[in-house]
């Protein structure tokens, strides 16, 4: 789903206006060095070191453009931080593992248009 409170600054007019990728109508984060997501002004391409990885819950759908060697616990905490999830209250799953904030794409030998599951934390459920 779009996320239609997310804003960015038009190269060409220099106003803020709603983003809407080229691609896609959903919503594409790159995350810089010191964690800190900014909304992309323009996809890059041949870069091969950022993978954009797709971040989905039952409801939403968000695209991040990280480089391979970022932290995923930057991505997980921006990904909660954005839809108003307490990071301690869902779990990350790539190919069916569990992702920790330590993992990286490289250590999880991600490729580019990856998807990340996220998933309500459970606990307990025995009689």
């Amino acid at each position: 789903l779009c996320l239609p409170h997310t804003k960015a600054t038009s190269p060409s007019t220099g106003r803020t206006e709603p983003y809407t990728s080229p691609k896609s109508k959903y919503t594409t984060v790159i995350m810089s060095d010191n964690g800190s997501p900014n909304v992309q002004q323009k996809p890059e391409e041949g870069q091969s070191e950022h993978l954009n990885i797709k971040v989905t819950d039952n409801n939403n759908e968000v695209f991040f453009k990280i480089k391979r060697t970022t932290a995923l616990g930057k991505l997980m905490n921006a990904f909660c931080d954005r839809q108003g999830k307490n990071i301690s209250s869902v779990r990350f799953l790539f190919d069916g593992q569990r992702v920790t904030a330590q993992d990286n794409p490289d250590t999880l030998d991600m490729q580019d248009g990856d998807t990340l599951e996220v998933h309500q934390e459970q606990i307990g459920g025995g009689c």
